[in-house]
């Protein structure tokens, strides 16, 4: 039998994954070869500081400070998700012009394996919609809201303190990273470049803990929800493709509603194979750096047995639809003067814009004689357009009867 020769492998970055990755091909190197079928020689890691200290330590003589770049045809393993959501034609562009193939299971969710069944697997199926929780940082935080009563600050502080959160939290809890990821997830799922602006992104500064209890009462959890679906455009009757991340209601016996800690989920919705859940850790350096070795076999079987790789698929090119377009359920709790006539007010603004209510449930009675009374109504609607829900909402806003709008949260998951 003809041995393959050894594959050169180099590390870009020392840091938490990057260390953990260099550690494991140095300790289980033979073992991955064997699965491989080459040898997997790391000759290098490059990083902007040579003498740093790093966990685990990498030795001395594989440090540099002078990386290479992808015009060297080699392979390319990534977890970098935000130059993969925001360059992510360029790259596979440049990849594919110099014969090379560009790896990045590592990018969205950590250890779980969700791009191979996303690219391969379900490459001959339709999905239909895709719900994730894939910012561990921000499920932490509103899994202890739930959980222990906590304040979001106190959260927050607390993830921090764990090392969830960083010293900026600013990516995780106003959803950026959550939007670099589902910009990945709906560019594969439906086979469409997203670019990163299209996606909608609102974060989880605004969840209060009385809205996380109310939730409670009444059979939800929120979590902070990355979507992508193929939905028709209302306005062409088109098809197109909606990418968008919010703190959203799900109820309480869906499967994300049990994703708890700083665990990550995503959850499938396909045409033939139905619906589909990848669960487990979304962060950390040796979760991560499990997915980039995972990519490596692949990478180091494909020069074994040779061919050309896997080709990304975009042939679809489907629009991508604005936020207005989708079709949603929203819940709505409003402070309200309590006195008769109100609830017929409401209901009126709802039934003008096209919206029907499904539930309301109200804190007094709608009928004091003191003017300056007020009461909480909760108001759960049936399934409804984005631009007739939030129409609503304005014009509630704006009615004589409403004090304030205390909040809004979309329902999913339903």
């Amino acid at each position: 039998m003809i041995e393959y020769r050894n594959l050169r492998i180099a590390i870009l970055g020392g840091g938490s994954v990057g260390a953990q990755v260099a550690a494991l091909l140095l300790e289980h190197g033979d073992e991955l070869a064997s699965r491989a079928g080459a040898g997997l020689e790391l000759i290098g890691v490059a990083v902007r500081n040579v003498g740093a200290k790093r966990t685990p330590s990498i030795p001395r003589e594989l440090l540099t400070d002078d990386p290479a770049s992808l015009n060297s045809g080699a392979d390319i393993i990534t977890a970098n998700k935000a130059l993969l959501a925001t360059h992510g034609p360029e790259l596979f562009e440049a990849a594919e012009q110099v014969g090379a193939q560009l790896y990045y299971e590592a990018a969205v969710g950590g250890a779980i394996p969700i791009i191979r069944p996303l690219r391969d697997s379900l490459a001959g199926d339709r999905v239909k919609r895709i719900l994730g929780i894939v910012n561990g940082t921000t499920n932490y935080i509103l899994d202890l809201m739930e959980r222990e009563g906590a304040s979001l600050e106190d959260a927050l502080a607390k993830a921090t303190e764990l090392g969830y959160a960083e010293a900026d939290p600013t990516a995780d809890i106003e959803g950026y990273d959550a939007a670099q990821k589902v910009a990945i997830l709906a560019s594969l799922a439906f086979h469409t470049n997203i670019p990163l602006d299209a996606v909608h992104r609102e974060g989880i500064t605004s969840v209060t803990i009385d809205q996380v209890e109310s939730a409670r009462r009444a059979g939800y959890v929120v979590k902070l929800l990355a979507i992508c679906e193929r939905l028709t455009n209302p306005e062409t009757g088109e098809d197109g493709v909606s990418a968008r991340v919010y703190p959203a209601l799900i109820p309480a016996n869906h499967p994300l509603a049990a994703v708890h800690g700083a665990n990550n989920a995503v959850f499938i919705e396909a045409e033939a194979a139905g619906n589909l859940m990848f669960y487990g850790a979304g962060a950390g350096g040796l979760q991560t750096a499990s997915a980039v070795l995972g990519d490596l076999v692949s990478a180091a079987r494909r020069h074994v047995i040779g061919g050309p790789g896997v080709a990304e698929s975009t042939h679809a090119n489907l629009p991508v639809l604005p936020i207005s377009s989708i079709t949603t359920r929203y819940q709505i709790t409003l402070q309200v003067a309590d006195r008769p006539g109100v609830l017929a007010a409401i209901a009126s603004l709802f039934s003008e814009h096209g919206v029907s209510v499904e539930a309301l449930t109200q804190s007094a009675g709608l009928g004091t004689s003191d003017p300056d009374a007020t009461a909480t109504l909760v108001i759960g609607t049936h399934e409804a357009t984005e631009s007739a829900l939030a129409a609503t909402v304005q014009a509630l806003a704006g009615h004589e009867v409403v004090r304030t709008v205390v909040s809004v949260l979309r329902v999913e998951g339903l």
